[in-house]
């Protein structure tokens, strides 16, 4: 993990690892379990290959998710979401449940 400094507020300190729309997608499409980076880029649609290596790394770095390559040709690498990530699955039930009720309500 990053040995950086942390916000004071707590909620600050979660949008710190969170606030990238991507970041929030990632840990959504890395909750139903492993996913190499194509199945990813694939799913999230829109984001460009540099800025999701970019949140990937990003994401390795705060603790939220596990980076392995596998020694072959070409080279296989998958991402799987830490204990840390998965205790994330709360957060983003609760914006999904929020969003859906604002969509009925919106609509």
């Amino acid at each position: 993990m990053e040995t950086k400094t942390l916000p004071v507020c707590p909620v600050e300190t979660t949008l710190t690892l969170i606030s990238d729309k991507w970041k929030v997608l990632i840990l959504r499409d890395l909750l139903s379990g492993t996913k190499r980076f194509g199945e990813l880029k694939k799913s999230i649609g829109g984001v460009s290959q540099k800025v999701l290596t970019t949140q990937l790394r990003q994401m390795e770095d705060s603790g939220l998710l596990n980076r392995t390559v596998y020694p072959e040709v070409p080279p296989r690498v998958e991402y799987t979401l830490t204990e840390l990530g998965y205790s994330l699955k709360p957060v983003l039930d609760a914006m999904g449940s929020w969003g859906e009720a604002y969509q009925r309500k919106n609509t």
